[in-house]
């Protein structure tokens, strides 16, 4: 996700001497120096005005700390279940904390993440996190209450997404397509699909209606997922993401 932001900003028209990659690897620094030329790649981090945290979980109030002792006044954290009180405390009254929750289309520039902020931050330190996040999607302000919905939505949503991609290709292939159309049919019905969601002034509801001619083909199927609780069985997911979200970030 860290890479897919440096790629994001550089796309956006950050120079790239600007951003500075702190990584302990030092394949993985020399893989980031060619996938980005001109970036800075470092062992530690340095005197910095501005961070965005990209570690795993543990890590996460740790190198907070460390950024403000770097001399950063801003910080974006996007590691996952760790608390703006918890960052916060890490970075001192000093550094204003943004906690974000993104999601992985962000790879492709499409992502879509949610911020909250601590009492420290201001109207530009929000205008910032969503400068960086903006740059490979969407962002969403919220209150940090509901970060644990928004990680069920989008954070976990793409996961959905693709288990439904494969139960379509497993019934594609069930009925006597070859894997290799019915992976080509199934991608491009989800891109083709979502564009249509974006880029269309009617509801998901109305977009489905277009599509389903009373007593016809798609009736019939919509009918059986209606039947076994599709609805149900899509918020039984969201309500089970949200609870683990919360047990994780306890």
């Amino acid at each position: 996700m860290g890479s897919a932001l440096v790629g994001g900003l550089i796309a956006a028209g950050w120079h790239a001497t600007l951003i500075t990659i702190v990584e302990l690897s030092a394949d993985r620094r020399k893989a980031l120096a060619t996938l980005f030329p001109g970036v800075v790649t470092s062992a530690e981090i340095g005197p910095c005005s501005a961070g965005v945290i990209a570690v795993k979980p543990p890590l996460a109030a740790q190198t907070c700390a460390q950024l403000a002792q770097a001399g950063a006044k801003r910080v974006l954290s996007i590691a996952a279940g760790i608390s703006v009180a918890t960052l916060q405390e890490a970075a001192g009254s000093g550094t204003a904390v943004v906690r974000a929750m993104p999601n992985t289309p962000a790879l492709v520039g499409e992502g879509a993440a949610g911020i909250c902020t601590s009492a420290q931050c201001t109207e530009d330190d929000m205008v910032w996190a969503e400068s960086i996040l903006g740059a490979v999607g969407t962002v969403v302000r919220i209150d940090e209450q509901l970060i644990d919905a928004l990680t069920a939505i989008s954070g976990s949503g793409p996961a959905y997404v693709f288990l439904f991609a494969e139960a379509m290709i497993a019934a594609a292939i069930a009925e006597g397509l070859s894997p290799e159309i019915a992976q080509a049919l199934t991608r491009q019905l989800l891109v083709g699909s979502a564009k249509l969601l974006q880029q269309s002034d009617e509801t998901p509801e109305q977009l489905r209606l277009n599509v389903t001619s009373p007593n016809g083909v798609t009736a019939a199927a919509i009918a059986s997922l209606e039947g076994a609780g599709f609805r149900e069985i899509i918020g039984a997911a969201v309500k089970a993401a949200i609870s683990r979200s919360k047990e994780m970030g306890a």
